[in-house]
């Protein structure tokens, strides 16, 4: 502790494999017997945030979750309903945010989220606790979301607000650098076209808002990261390029600085990861921070067919968040 060396988790056989583990839950895997209520958040910079709202029961829970989506993602994607749908059963409120542009409806500025970007995840913070009055708080992350929930956990340090106890992230690339050049080999080329179909299809809502200040000549032909966070996200959000937004933005420096009980689950076969996606180091170093590397799980996988219908990573963050904010 806190690197897991032991992991149980044993996913059906034709699931032993990361491809196959990855795409299962978007192909196949429907959540139901929830109901949200949205809430808007408006931010300091005229903009605004839409959560969703999950509770088990009519009045409030002592406890919440925040959880975040990964990219192009929302609150109703099968693994932030099933993770919702967890911790809802251990008598967890749950908030889970949409981020900008991701609610349905199209953020007000030019600029919209990124890896990195974590002051709208503490407006939320700020609210739950300013206006809800809760005093335990877990933040709980997937890939691009995970990476946000490190970050925001890491640089706030002994500064982070006491009622955040806890965070579990799942499928993070801890150096965005490395994960977005693999994501460009032949290997993933349909993850990245995928991405990119969604990604060049905002930036075509956005020109409809910007019209003299977003140029999509040639968007057509955008088929990377590189390309496309070197011509949007980076200037869009005061990077110098792609590579500047890649370091800054990593959640990978801010590892040592966390200082209440945190969970990474990466898995070992996740196609999306590179060596540098698995953070020894700082699991050695940083008694708060455990990392678990189990063989199998894809990304943003763990598929668990068992009776109950969650997946190892909901059952791991629940087992995880209740050791470290008991009820």
């Amino acid at each position: 502790m806190p690197l897991i060396q032991s992991t149980d988790y044993r996913p059906p056989g034709l699931l032993r494999w990361g491809h196959a583990n990855t795409m299962y839950p978007t192909l196949f895997r429907k959540v139901h017997g929830l109901s949200h209520t949205r809430e808007r958040i408006d931010t300091p910079d005229g903009d605004f945030i839409d959560v969703d709202w999950s509770r088990p029961g009519a009045d409030r829970a002592q406890r919440v979750a925040v959880l975040i989506h990964g990219l192009e993602g929302d609150s109703r994607r099968s693994y932030m309903l099933g993770m919702t749908r967890a911790l809802n059963r251990r008598g967890w409120d749950v908030c889970a945010m949409n981020m900008r542009g991701c609610s349905g409806e199209p953020n007000r500025r030019l600029y919209a989220y990124h890896s990195g970007k974590t002051d709208d995840l503490d407006a939320v913070v700020r609210r739950l606790v300013d206006v809800h009055g809760y005093a335990a708080i877990a933040l709980v992350g997937f890939s691009l979301g995970g990476n946000q929930v490190l970050k925001y956990l890491g640089e706030s340090g002994a500064d982070l607000d006491p009622r955040v106890r806890a965070g579990f992230a799942a499928s993070v690339l801890v150096d965005l650098g490395s994960g977005s050049r693999n994501l460009a080999r032949a290997s993933n080329s349909l993850y990245m076209a995928y991405f990119m179909r969604m990604l060049r299809r905002k930036v075509r809502e956005k020109k409809l808002c910007y019209p003299d200040e977003i140029d999509e000549r040639g968007l057509a032909w955008v088929r990377t990261f590189a390309q496309f966070d070197g011509r949007y996200t980076a200037p869009w959000h005061g990077f110098e390029s792609a590579e500047d937004y890649w370091e800054r933005a990593s959640c990978k420096h801010w590892l040592r600085d966390i200082r209440v009980p945190t969970y990474l689950l990466n898995a070992a076969d996740d196609p999306f990861m590179t060596p540098e996606s698995y953070p020894l180091a700082a699991a050695d170093d940083n008694p708060e921070f455990s990392l678990e590397i189990p063989h199998w799980g894809g990304h943003v996988g763990f598929v668990d067919l068992n009776d109950a219908g969650e997946y190892y990573s909901e059952q791991r963050a629940g087992a995880f968040l209740e050791s470290a904010v008991p009820a």
